[in-house]
């Protein structure tokens, strides 16, 4: 792993903003944007040092924007797929934690050696 080498934050938005039943199903990318803003205001609480923080939307979230702070990709396909994608780029060249309670993109993610944390890591509930 790289000396220095910033902590990678990739945030699975779907996931995230289904954690807490607000209504978000009635405005999923207003939802998305939400949290993007939420991100970029607060970081990711108890994780000192700098950071790269992804998140990554799909279905009717795509197109959120991007903002400093905050990269947003949206998935081509499936969300879950593309967290993979960015999870494996970034194995072995730094400290990867993916956000997410999807249980099988938790098991692929460290299979690949990221580290894992629930949705109220950064959305409390």
């Amino acid at each position: 792993m790289e000396e220095n080498a910033s902590l990678l934050v990739v945030v699975d938005a779907a996931n995230v903003v289904g954690s807490v039943p607000d209504g978000w199903w009635r405005d999923r990318r207003g939802a998305a944007e939400r949290l993007r803003d939420r991100l970029a205001a607060d970081g990711v609480p108890g994780r000192a040092g700098p950071a790269e923080v992804v998140l990554v939307v799909e279905g009717a979230a795509r197109g959120v924007e991007s903002v400093t702070g905050v990269r947003v990709e949206s998935a081509p396909g499936s969300g879950d797929d593309h967290i993979v994608e960015l999870v494996a780029r970034a194995a072995g060249g730094r400290p990867v934690l993916v956000v997410t309670a999807d249980r099988g993109l938790r098991r692929r993610v460290t299979e690949l050696g990221a580290e894992v944390a629930g949705p109220r890591t950064v959305r409390p509930g």
